[in-house]
């Protein structure tokens, strides 16, 4: 089987090895090195190894034998019918999504494909760059996610994040009452095992694991019936933050089965009542809005408006 394979602008100056490793995830490591060595991938009709620095426009074969192959290389690209989630805003390389709950990030159906799928064909050719989620959101949670349209949209997103210059509001429904501003640090780990992250405050570390610091803010914003409703803001993105904990110190999300939580009502679905409000950055004027806000799903507005008699 020959492979065919266009180098575009974001390819510019990147390894051979890395480029052809993210333009065919279906494709082992090991059997790309093996075909470098073997001189079975050809640049402009020349054999080129690992350190090969690729070019934009270069034009790269791979001759593979795949006697038996039971599943095809593709270039990762998922094919959907789920319709795109509303643009909240656009531009620098960025795109930012109201992600309704339910719909995952990533994998099968997630909105990582249902983004590539639409940006397919209308943002510059690239083998060593996808368009992909920039940072986390639940697959139960809801509001604002952003995504890279461009290599240079990921790297600014990227140094905003490390220069903690990423202001990142939620609005969560809590069991239990919070009368005055909490502020939590903790160390959590995550089991990948049984997806979930708990919070570590000693010293030892299960084998294999590591532990991460993780900063928020919860400010509440009304009480009633024992729930309330809280305005979180995190420092630091880890899997499952907040969900975490909060429900360590007693006050688990309404709806979240998994840290602790109970069905907000008998008349309401159980989903997890976590939005992602607002995105805002500093130090960026000109180049980002001040911020940018995801109005709320109506069932979570309806639930705010029964619990509190509040509307957003």
């Amino acid at each position: 089987m020959s492979i065919q394979l266009d180098a575009g602008p974001d390819d510019e100056g990147r390894r051979l090895d890395r480029v052809l490793r993210k333009a065919l995830p279906d494709c082992s490591l090991s059997l790309i090195h093996r075909l470098l060595r073997q001189g079975k991938v050809l640049v402009n009709g020349n054999p080129a190894g690992k350190d090969f620095r690729v070019r934009s426009g270069s034009a790269i074969r791979l001759n593979i034998q795949t006697p038996g192959e039971k599943k095809p290389f593709h270039s990762g690209n998922t094919v959907t019918s789920i319709p795109l989630p509303k643009i909240l805003w656009r531009g620098s390389g960025i795109i930012i999504f109201n992600k309704p709950a339910g719909l995952a990030t990533h994998g099968p159906g997630g909105m990582d494909g249902i983004v590539r799928e639409s940006l397919s064909g209308k943002i510059p050719p690239s083998l060593s760059f996808r368009p992909g989620p920039l940072h986390r959101l639940d697959k139960g949670a809801s509001g604002a996610i952003a995504f890279s349209e461009t290599i240079d949209g990921a790297r600014l997103f990227s140094r905003l994040l490390r220069e903690r210059k990423l202001i990142k509001i939620y609005l969560a429904i809590l069991e239990g009452s919070i009368t005055g501003e909490l502020h939590w640090q903790d160390d959590l780990v995550r089991n990948s095992n049984i997806k979930k992250t708990f919070i570590q405050n000693d010293e030892e570390i299960p084998a294999g694991q590591k532990k991460q610091t993780a900063l928020t803010t919860a400010k509440p914003l009304a009480c009633n019936n024992g729930y309330t409703l809280a305005e979180v803001r995190i420092v630091t993105g880890r899997t499952h933050q907040i969900r975490a904990q909060a429900a360590s110190r007693g006050f688990p999300l309404a709806g979240d089965i998994k840290y602790g939580g109970h069905p907000i009502s008998d008349t309401h679905d159980t989903g997890l009542f976590l939005h992602a409000r607002e995105i805002g950055f500093e130090s960026e004027t000109g180049v980002f809005p001040a911020n940018i806000t995801a109005p709320l799903p109506e069932a979570f507005q309806s639930i705010i408006k029964t619990f509190f008699g509040l509307e957003f």
